[in-house]
């Protein structure tokens, strides 16, 4: 039997979905702040941005730095639905997860939803296929019902930070009690306004202590 081809390169990748080679070009997305992961030249607890204005998530997790050539990989999962990309990814994803996690791990997982007509263009949310995947390798449930996109909103590639945040608000809504301890899922975080509009809502409704857990952040 062949082996699987890796994702990036695509010779054959032994018992991964990306082979060695490739892993290894991959930045790990640390020193960063605990805040918003935001990476930073030296390690510190918290960047200038959270400490004049922190998001209203608790905390925030990124594997990967958004580069190359992880950001082709990232648009294949997202616009080509090669879903295979989170199955390559998740090993290493996991493993950089647990070697920066301290605090407990949250009750449930919240991927960000899509507005449905966007759904429906796209076919598939990027951030459930992941989230899933997540779950199921750390045995925590994910749900799609508690946190609803309720508002279309604009693209964000282009949008400066302040209309970014504009576009997102008010963008989401929670359709029941959420747990004490919960996490968003997503694929990219770069200023982290869609998060912070979700995790807005999320505490509104009762959410105590949420988190984000994405695959890459942009610098």
């Amino acid at each position: 039997m062949l082996a699987p081809a890796c994702v990036l390169c695509r010779r054959e990748a032994v018992d991964a979905r990306i082979c060695a080679d490739c892993r290894a070009l991959l930045t790990t997305n640390a020193p960063a702040c605990a805040r918003c992961a935001q990476p930073l030249p030296t390690a510190a607890p918290l960047c200038g941005t959270c400490l004049r204005d922190p998001p209203a998530f608790d905390a925030a997790s990124a594997a990967f730095r958004y580069a190359a050539p992880l950001d082709h990989l990232i648009q294949r999962l997202k616009f080509d639905d090669a879903l295979v990309v989170s199955r390559a990814l998740l090993p290493q994803w996991l493993a950089t997860l647990r070697g920066q996690r301290a605090a407990p791990w949250p009750q449930l997982l919240l991927p960000v939803p899509l507005h449905p007509s966007r759904l429906r263009r796209r076919g598939y949310n990027q951030a459930h296929e992941l989230a899933r995947d997540l779950g199921r390798a750390l045995d925590i449930p994910v749900r799609t019902d508690l946190l609803l996109r309720t508002r279309a909103t604009a693209p964000m590639p282009g949008l400066d930070r302040e209309t970014r945040r504009r576009n997102v608000r008010g963008a989401f809504a929670v359709t029941g009690a959420p747990p004490a301890h919960v996490a968003l899922v997503d694929d990219v975080m770069t200023s982290g306004a869609t998060l912070n509009a979700a995790a807005r809502a999320l505490k509104r409704a009762g959410g105590v202590c949420v988190e984000a857990i994405v695959l890459a952040r942009k610098p």
